[in-house]
């Protein structure tokens, strides 16, 4: 049985324009909207997306994206209701059990839970989204400490250097949650499922360091935003 830790978190409203996701703040609907931070990562990382698209063609990359975000999706489900002391609802696509199953262990790791799909926002640097967890993780030096974490499925175990814009959105969730509510996270973790069967885990203390690439990646997004309408 997970614990979990009340904190109150606003409501948020989301809507997409031109493709990009944006957030209302309650009570301030008439203001100008927050941009989500998975667009901003998006649009950081748009060229090698397309240059993917192109290799392997239109109608496979539309295939290859409908397939990883259904199962995705229906890993998440899973990865929440367990969280939730709930019993797992068994009506998913069979990939989406097995990266569910294999990613337990990790699960388990997680205790004193915060926030499940936790809205947030920080109208310092204009950016909301939906963190999946916040909690304290047991990891490799045995100590519970509270992290912002994030569940990924993937075919294969992905080097680090390959997952860097996961970081940066955690570390967006983090100054987020400092902004609304003080708290301050120990570290960042991304809980990979793997297709092939395996499991990893990454943790990443230097939050200094994936703040700074955040802000070049909001940099990024605002100046290609603005030049877009030059």
């Amino acid at each position: 049985m997970f614990t979990h830790v009340d904190l109150n978190l606003p409501d948020l409203k989301r809507e997409t324009i031109d493709g990009i996701r944006y957030y209302k703040i309650p009570g301030q609907e008439n203001l100008q909207r927050l941009v989500s931070i998975t667009s901003v990562t998006s649009h950081y990382n748009k060229e090698k997306f397309a240059e993917w698209r192109e290799k392997v063609g239109e109608e496979e990359a539309n295939r290859i994206c409908k397939e990883s975000t259904s199962i995705g999706t229906d890993t998440h489900t899973l990865t929440e209701q367990y969280l939730k002391n709930l019993d797992c609802n068994s009506d998913v696509i069979p990939m989406s059990e097995m990266l569910f199953q294999i990613m337990v262990p990790a699960l388990n790791n997680i205790n004193n839970i915060h926030a499940l799909e936790g809205p947030l926002y920080s109208s310092i640097l204009g950016i909301a989204g939906t963190t999946d967890c916040i909690a304290e993780y047991t990891g490799e030096n045995g100590i519970p400490e509270l992290a912002i974490i994030d569940f990924k499925t993937s075919k294969y175990p992905k080097p680090r250097k390959w997952i860097e814009d996961y970081f940066v959105q955690c570390c967006a969730y983090a100054c987020m949650l400092h902004e609304l509510t003080g708290m301050s996270v120990k570290k960042f973790v991304i809980i990979m499922s793997c297709r092939n069967g395996e499991l990893r885990v990454y943790e990443e203390y230097d939050k200094k360091k994936y703040f700074n690439l955040l802000i070049k990646y909001i940099k990024k997004f605002v100046s290609d935003k603005v030049n877009s309408y030059s």
